[in-house]
């Protein structure tokens, strides 16, 4: 062989062992990163991971914080509504003290005409001859009239709503109230109201006749405790005054069932022959409670319509109302009852009695 084949055959063996070689260093390589390279891959994975976990984090926390900020603002809106209440129970204990004295004085005034007209006469009047009424009532000023009502009969019935709108005239006080201690209820100036005009009515009924007063929310019972069903003389002074006291310790609640109250009137036995009824509005149920929460104004007059069908036959129905806002239908519903049961349609004024 010549001198040049020996160099080329020399120099294709070198690169020859040079390929042998490098190719086992490869496998070698990726088999020592085979390992690394996996936990690469997996820490790669749990940073994006982390990332979307902390994205999460923080769309918690900005929820938290708006959820903070309207929770403050709730709590602050709360504070505000319990001090207005205390500030009206405030006001209401001074005008009620203010009210008691007035009507001390006046009763003192009243003794003291009475000690005069004794000593004028030669000494008291004869008890053979007593009046026509058992109780007397003493209302604020001169405001001692209410034309037109029908306070007579045999059996008289008084049918007072006692329900949660009795708390106050508008829709809002009305719910708020209904959340206070039977305490704070019983002193709203509404209900007050329909409990003067209540005792004032109670003062007119004949002393030949016989009485009942109910108390009516979702359902209607006897406000004298064991008197359901039962007719009362009104010639029992401590029946009556008893029955007036349990009305003033009432606290109203619930919603209003006309239908039960005019059933409970039916259910009498005699059935009365004057219903003198004190009510703020058309009924919010009928016999049993509805499934809705909220009842439409057409509804409410059908069920006043289903309460009328079950009042007893012939009998009149003498209305107070005290206006509630946000039932326009109520005045000319009742009045049309009036008309239709030969009764009396009033809406006393708020100084009234």
């Amino acid at each position: 062989m010549s001198f040049m084949d020996c160099i080329c055959c020399g120099f294709g063996a070198t690169v020859l062992l040079y390929m042998i070689l490098n190719s086992g260093q490869d496998r070698h390589a990726k088999d020592a990163l085979g390992p690394t390279q996996s936990e690469t891959n997996r820490l790669e994975q749990q940073v994006l991971e982390g990332q979307a976990q902390l994205v999460e984090l923080r769309n918690t926390l900005e929820r938290v914080r708006e959820e903070d900020a309207a929770t403050q603002g709730l709590s602050t809106r709360l504070i505000d509504v319990v001090r207005q209440s205390r500030v009206e129970l405030a006001t209401g204990e001074l005008s009620t003290l203010a009210k008691r004295e007035h009507v001390n004085r006046l009763q003192a005034d009243l003794r003291s005409l009475e000690e005069g007209a004794k000593r004028l006469t030669g000494g008291a009047p004869s008890p053979e001859v007593p009046g026509d009424k058992v109780r007397s009532f003493v209302g604020d000023g001169d405001r001692q009239y209410l034309s037109g009502l029908k306070v007579g009969g045999r059996h008289i019935l008084l049918l007072v709503d006692a329900s949660a709108s009795m708390l106050s005239e508008t829709i809002v006080n009305a719910v708020r109230r209904r959340l206070l201690p039977d305490a704070d209820r019983v002193r709203a100036d509404k209900w007050r109201r329909a409990v003067r005009a209540a005792d004032w009515l109670s003062a007119q009924i004949p002393r030949d006749a016989l009485f009942q007063i109910y108390v009516f929310d979702t359902g209607a019972r006897a406000v004298l405790p064991g008197s359901d069903g039962k007719w009362l003389e009104a010639r029992d002074r401590k029946a009556l005054d008893g029955a007036i006291a349990q009305l003033r310790e009432t606290a109203p609640q619930g919603g209003t069932s006309l239908e039960n109250a005019f059933a409970a009137a039916a259910a009498l036995d005699p059935p009365p022959d004057n219903i003198l009824l004190l009510t703020d509005g058309l009924p919010t149920q009928g016999a049993v409670a509805p499934r809705q929460r909220t009842v439409s104004g057409k509804e409410r007059l059908k069920l006043f319509g289903r309460a009328v069908q079950a009042l007893p036959r012939g009998t009149p129905v003498n209305t107070l109302l005290f206006p509630m806002e946000g039932d326009p239908m109520a005045a000319p519903a009742y009045w049309k009852l009036a008309m239709a049961t030969n009764g009396a349609f009033l809406t006393p004024s708020r100084d009234w009695p």
